[in-house]
């Protein structure tokens, strides 16, 4: 295994904490999605992957892990061009203003991003939000300085899954995939390390998977970022 020398990390569910910061926000849209009908509201958020027993968002689902397309699909699948058009950017400005400023940061990981960035390593996030939404968010938790770069759904060809958000900033950093770690919370960010050729796919429990749904795909699982410096450093 190569050397590794740059970090992509997804960031709900990884960098911030998903049900705090998405709940709020997902159900906002989704009582707009249903006319102002607080059952058929519901309804949409369980279709989405709600669980309102568990009062969390189910692993891999469209909310947890998808795109503000797929979101929308889900909900209006009766929706012309046009009307998907302008629904998923209503959908992008929403959560890029209202996830932004709901975010919450995960413990411990503001002195892991600046251990990880003193120590050398190339930081960026990969995410199924939107790119405008992921820089709102670094810049709300206050670490933009410590990222190269930010990659939205809408930045590259194919979202996660797909490997290219890997393969796009190991472009710009002038790396291989295989000297880039993918850390994240749920199996697209496995899938998308594994797709990529990723040199470490690093799991972590702090969002929506969990250890059963992640091991398959990962190299190593951990409880957070938090225990991310040690664990290269010890590597």
């Amino acid at each position: 295994m190569m050397a590794i020398k740059a970090i992509l990390f997804d960031k709900d569910g990884t960098l911030v904490d998903f049900n705090a910061t998405w709940f709020a926000v997902g159900d906002h849209l989704a009582l707009e999605a249903a006319g102002g009908d607080r059952a058929e509201a519901n309804v949409l958020m369980e279709r989405a992957g709600y669980d309102f027993a568990a009062g969390k968002f189910r692993a891999d689902s469209v909310f947890a892990a998808g795109t503000n397309a797929e979101i929308v699909d889900c909900w209006y699948p009766l929706a012309s061009a046009t009307e998907r058009r302008e629904r998923v950017a209503h959908f992008d400005e929403v959560t890029a203003v209202e996830g932004a400023a709901r975010a919450v940061a995960l413990p411990g990981i503001i002195d892991a991003l600046s251990a990880l960035h003193a120590s050398g390593f190339r930081l960026a996030v990969a995410t199924n939000d939107s790119t405008q939404g992921a820089e709102r968010t670094l810049a709300t938790l206050g670490v933009s300085q410590l990222f190269e770069a930010a990659y939205g759904y809408d930045a590259v060809a194919n979202p996660k899954p797909a490997p290219d958000v890997i393969v796009a900033f190991a472009d710009m950093a002038g790396l291989k995939p295989s000297e880039i770690a993918m850390v994240g919370d749920n199996n697209h960010d496995m899938e998308t390390g594994r797709a990529a050729g990723a040199g470490l796919r690093v799991a972590v429990l702090s969002g929506t998977g969990t250890r059963a749904t992640l091991e398959p795909l990962a190299h190593v699982v951990l409880g957070s970022i938090a225990e991310l410096p040690g664990y290269l450093n010890g590597r």
